[in-house]
């Protein structure tokens, strides 16, 4: 792309979300431009769990978030906190997210996420067969473990309302869990096992790979801040913080950051928020799991990767600006002592914290508004990763609709005009 050349598409974010959609857009034949203030996938694409989680239909939160608000607000190690100097922002956010618990917003909601959850592996092996690395997705399952005979109700409960929403699930018992997973605890009751699900064997790698295959379709990339930008008859002015790029459309797929430049060019106050997530990376444990495992009582996931093993899944509501916790890191390697016959090891660990979008509806926002000139893809709280090959072709249909929809979902959840 020469440099007196508009560019057809400016896609404001290199995630895994902007950089698949940049993919999808330049094989479409459009010139392509890439703008991060970072380098490809070092935001929240970085650090994710890995865990390609098909299974997780409901949202965010359910009406039992009221009753744990002080131990939110008094537990910092808790695995739900809320920072109480950003309660009076956070306030408003959760009022909404606790109307949309009502029954019709909440089946609307779970009818959302399952719509785009189900397409969601076969994007996945699409995208990737593609590119010819299916090598780079697991699709082994995830469990669910419990520890307790008194969370057995609980994971019952579970199994019928994850059976109800059609999610594939099987109940396996403690000596099932121990065949598949002998290095866990013996103190392992059982727990739901997860066939149509899957975890990446490195998130970053995969975004790496997904940039150089959109590089070789055209796109380029530019390493700049956008600080604004305005719509013209030409299509969009984007500011940064090394000049002016213009472009005939904007995807804004910048996660968490998205709210201020969807405010500047649609006039639409997006009520985004952020789920500050962690993680531990323990470089020594290879072979431990052969899947994806969660936790129920202690409430994080675990996720073995090339690079170690991967110990995620703690929320924090503190907002973009505050420092990271990283004590909140460390936390997940205590959760983890009991959880295998033998403890892991964490040496040379390395803590992580980033940030997921969130929405007060749990559902992203994949649209196209002002005349088409303004693609969005957002909002996908912790199931970006999941649910980035399928939004990608979402958004392909929308750039040119002309395109195969290939059984996509129907857009009309994730527009823009539902806030």
């Amino acid at each position: 792309m020469s440099d007196n050349v508009m560019p057809d598409v400016a896609v404001v974010g290199a995630g895994i979300i902007g950089v698949a959609c940049a993919l999808q857009l330049a094989r479409q034949g459009r010139r392509v431009v890439i703008i991060d203030q970072q380098e490809p996938g070092h935001g929240a694409s970085f650090g994710n769990a890995g865990h390609l989680a098909t299974e997780q239909v409901f949202p965010i939160a359910d009406a039992s978030i009221l009753s744990r608000l002080p131990a939110m607000l008094m537990d910092p190690m808790g695995p739900l906190r809320l920072d109480w100097k950003y309660l009076p922002r956070a306030l408003p956010w959760f009022t909404r997210l606790l109307l949309n618990l009502r029954p019709a917003p909440f089946q609307r909601t779970v009818a959302g996420i399952r719509a785009l959850n189900e397409g969601s592996l076969g994007a996945w092996h699409r995208l990737l067969g593609s590119i010819e690395r299916p090598h780079l997705m697991r699709e082994d399952g995830s469990l669910l473990v419990f520890e307790r005979a008194e969370s057995r109700q609980a994971i019952d409960a579970l199994q019928a309302r994850m059976s109800q929403q059609e999610v594939p699930v099987d109940h396996w018992h403690a000596s099932v869990v121990q065949d598949a997973a002998p290095q866990l605890s013996k103190g392992i009751q059982g727990g739901l096992f997860f066939p149509r699900t899957g975890h990446f064997l490195d998130p970053y790698g995969v975004v790496c790979e997904l940039m150089e295959a959109a590089k070789a379709s055209g796109a380029q990339f530019l390493k700049r801040q956008v600080v604004g930008g305005k719509l013209d008859e030409h299509g969009v002015s984007l500011r940064t913080d090394q000049g002016t790029v213009a472009a005939r459309q904007v995807l804004i797929a910048c996660g968490a950051h998205s709210a201020s430049l969807t405010g500047a060019l649609t006039g639409k106050k997006v009520p985004l928020d952020t789920e500050r997530g962690y993680h531990l990376m323990l470089p020594h444990e290879h072979g431990r799991l052969p899947f994806a495992v969660t936790s129920l009582e202690r409430k994080f996931i675990m996720t073995p990767m090339d690079g170690g093993l991967r110990l995620a899944g703690t929320v924090e509501f503190a907002g973009l600006d505050r420092p990271p916790n990283m004590e909140r890191a460390w936390q997940l390697h205590r959760l983890s002592q009991g959880l295998f016959r033998r403890d892991l090891s964490a040496e040379d660990a390395t803590p992580w914290m980033g940030f997921r979008p969130s929405l007060p509806d749990s559902l992203p926002i994949i649209d196209k508004v002002c005349k088409g000139k303004v693609l969005l893809a957002f909002g996908h709280q912790h199931l970006g990763l999941t649910q980035a090959a399928v939004t990608a072709e979402l958004i392909a249909r929308l750039a040119s609709p002309a395109a195969a929809s290939n059984g996509l979902p129907a857009l009309e959840p994730y527009r823009l005009d539902r806030f």
